[in-house]
């Protein structure tokens, strides 16, 4: 995981990313929440869980990860 995390959306964006690519999981929304079960340490999650997973499900959507 990236050596530093800040409180804000770049910083879970790029955490999110790392660990959505290690997860093998065929549901899009499971796997969502896992990644965000995994980061629930992050500052991000912490402060403001709604968002984070507001943007999980943009940035999967967005990029096409899925």
């Amino acid at each position: 995981m990236i050596d530093k995390l800040y409180n804000n959306a770049d910083s879970f964006s790029m955490a999110f990313d790392e660990e959505w690519e290690k997860i093998k999981c065929k549901d899009k929304s499971k796997k969502i929440k896992k990644v965000i079960e995994l980061l629930s340490e992050h500052p991000f999650v912490i402060s403001n869980p709604e968002m984070a997973e507001k943007i999980a499900n943009f940035r999967i959507n967005l990029l096409g990860k899925f």
